[in-house]
């Protein structure tokens, strides 16, 4: 069991357990009164994100005529560049980022076609994320795939193959993000009925990427935007997954069947506290405080460690450090009887 992390129904040493301590719905209305964003911060992490990246692009592209091991060394600090846009247009889907809804909106589209991720697509299945994280009777749409024990034991051998497949490393951070950003994010999966809305963002979107791409072509060649924009991409949505991954795939995790479900807890116990290198919580935006960001989602990222520093306690609850977090790839299936994940020789001791 990872050590720190704490879970609504876990007690502290010698302490009462942590719903007795902590008031949830008081602490969400003290995280909510951090709402206020800041248009010109908001400016000023957009521009250190978008600058550095077209700088180091233009770095690869020369590079390229010394050796391409040079560019691949500078792919990895363009992709974190991309990733932070990534975690901008992740605030601007909360509303979160500027202060007014058509600037969130008008960024989040922009940097939806670096990203290869359609804005008003993207927002809505986020959304729905946050509405029902952590809750049995609504899984399917922007999650993890998560599967119980039962419902891992009533499978047939082709039913856990697939699973177990779709559960491999190398398929979950290698293969899937590829297949989500190049793919999934080209169609409205998952809402190809829901109205023309989905349909506008990612066709919009395609036609953005399109331009973009062509433009770029026409300035390097193709070969040349393959070996730079390639390395980049694959990087960043790696790395992106692995994020999200590990906001919620925790041992201690929160799950509930919709009759015992509830908002607060959910949100806090079912979001980790993900703890990082000064340099690494820089480019992943603050994300890692995912319990505090579950709690009130439109709390700007660069104002989330001050909520931190005025309550504490928050700390502790679901604390995973860098090194505990490589050991989450095990835990694949939500034990019910437990109340917690388990890997799949924990369930066959079962």
């Amino acid at each position: 069991m990872l050590t720190g992390v704490i879970s609504p129904s876990v007690a502290p040493s010698g302490g009462d357990p942590v719903d007795a301590a902590l008031n949830l719905k008081e602490v969400s209305r003290h995280v909510a009164a951090f709402r206020a964003s800041d248009n010109v911060r908001a400016s000023w992490e957009l521009a250190v994100s978008a600058v550095p990246l077209a700088a180091l692009w233009l770095l690869m592209w020369l590079s390229l005529d010394i050796h391409y091991a040079i560019t691949l060394l500078l792919s990895v600090p363009a992709a974190g560049f991309l990733l932070r846009l990534f975690l901008i247009q992740h605030d601007c889907g909360h509303g979160a980022f500027f202060k007014g809804r058509r600037a969130n909106d008008w960024v989040g589209r922009c940097i939806g076609m670096f990203t290869l991720s359609p804005y008003e697509y993207w927002r809505r299945t986020h959304a729905i994320h946050h509405a029902g994280t952590g809750n049995l009777d609504r899984r399917g749409i922007g999650d993890v795939a998560t599967l119980t024990v039962r419902e891992y034991a009533g499978l047939g051998p082709w039913g856990r193959l697939r699973y177990r497949m779709y559960r491999n490393p190398f398929v979950l951070f290698g293969l899937g993000p590829v297949f989500v950003f190049f793919a999934q994010h080209r169609l409205p999966i998952g809402m190809l009925r829901a109205g023309w809305r989905p349909w506008i963002s990612t066709m919009g979107t395609n036609a953005a990427i399109l331009l973009l791409w062509t433009g770029l072509i026409l300035l390097v060649g193709l070969g040349p935007f393959l070996l730079i924009q390639v390395p980049i991409t694959l990087i960043a949505a790696s790395v992106g997954v692995w994020l999200f991954y590990v906001q919620h795939q925790f041992e201690d995790t929160y799950w509930s069947g919709d009759e015992g479900w509830k908002f607060h807890e959910a949100a806090l116990y079912g979001s980790s506290h993900y703890v990082l290198p000064p340099v690494l919580r820089w480019f992943t935006a603050n994300i890692g405080l995912h319990h505090i960001h579950h709690l009130c989602s439109t709390v700007p990222f660069y104002t989330l460690p001050a909520v931190l520093r005025s309550r504490p306690e928050l700390a502790a609850i679901n604390r995973l450090t860098l090194g505990q977090s490589f050991r989450l790839v095990r835990l694949v299936l939500w034990d019910e009887d437990a109340g917690r994940l388990v890997s799949f020789r924990e369930a066959r001791s079962a």
